[in-house]
């Protein structure tokens, strides 16, 4: 695999950022995955976190170092993530349960498979044109579910999520082949909710990736103005033959030997300015620098 990452998360006009967002990858698989804490329940953030941690945690687990079918993967996980957010709620003895969107990638063998709840979506773009797009559970977003309902119905409104007592409703996109080049966005409503789905695209597009999203981020902060969402975005570009210098904390502890390797230590809100371009003999490097270290503490230790 060959890729470069870039993520940014920003507050906005909010009082806290609710999102949570991340990726992790072994040899074969990569994994993408954004999360938005829902207001008007309590802990939105403590929902994010949560859900953001049982994908990653999972992937950890189950990717050694392929999933073996990434969209059985996807589906268990979101389950097994919005049962813990219910879980957490009951045994803080809270009145009402914590919740939030989550958008989930898997690349493997060179194919996108995705999963979303809610409204955080998945933008795919090529040279500047949108490819395809998640489209939110709302009742906007699809309209043919819903035409027996009264046409003055908010029609903003999540219909599902992960945290409520029902088991959250969910779409699947792929098993779908990459291009070299394809550039992938996740992204909270604080972007999407400002720009138009043809606005995004070309904003992948003409420039090095940290660019192009650092850009859709304050283009997003500035039209949201003082009342604005949070705005998190994480993206990749696949397959990239362009080369920019790394700044990702790569923990040794996260390195086993399938060389998973995380951008974010399990859910922590994601820094502005995270980049990351690898591939696989980056990889090997690394390993063999870490190592070569813990070799070399090893050896003082004894002497």
């Amino acid at each position: 695999m060959k890729f470069s990452v870039y993520q940014v998360s920003r507050k906005g006009g909010r009082p806290i950022n609710e999102d949570r967002l991340g990726y992790t990858y072994t040899r074969e698989a990569l994994l993408l995955v954004l999360a938005d804490g829902m207001g008007g329940h309590p802990e939105g953030e403590k929902a994010a976190e949560m859900a953001v941690q049982a994908f990653t945690r999972s992937f950890r687990r189950s990717a050694q170092p392929r999933l073996a079918n990434p969209a059985a993967w996807l589906e268990e996980t979101v389950l097994a993530a919005s049962q813990a957010i219910v879980d957490y709620a009951r045994e803080q003895g809270m009145a009402d349960n914590p919740r939030t969107t989550a958008v989930a990638v898997v690349v493997q063998d060179g194919q996108l498979t995705a999963l979303h709840s809610g409204d955080s979506r998945l933008y795919w773009a090529r040279q500047g044109h949108l490819v395809q797009r998640t489209r939110d559970h709302t009742y906007h977003d699809k309209p043919e579910l819903f035409r027996h309902l009264p046409q003055d119905i908010n029609r903003s409104v999540l219909f599902t999520c992960l945290g409520s007592d029902s088991a959250p409703l969910y779409d699947l996109t792929g098993p779908l082949p990459l291009h070299r080049g394809d550039r992938l966005l996740l992204c909270s409503d604080g972007l999407w909710s400002v720009m138009a789905d043809d606005e995004v695209a070309a904003g992948l597009h003409g420039q090095p990736l940290k660019d192009a999203v650092s850009q859709l981020a304050e283009e997003a902060l500035v039209k949201g103005g003082r009342h604005g969402d949070n705005v998190s975005l994480l993206g990749v570009e696949w397959d990239t033959e362009d080369h920019f210098a790394a700044t990702e904390l790569i923990r040794p502890e996260a390195l086993a030997a399938d060389a998973v390797v995380s951008s974010f230590d399990d859910a922590a809100p994601a820094q502005a300015g995270d980049l990351a371009d690898f591939d696989e003999a980056a990889i090997d490097r690394t390993i063999a620098e870490i190592n070569d270290a813990i070799r070399r503490t090893a050896r003082r230790k004894l002497s």
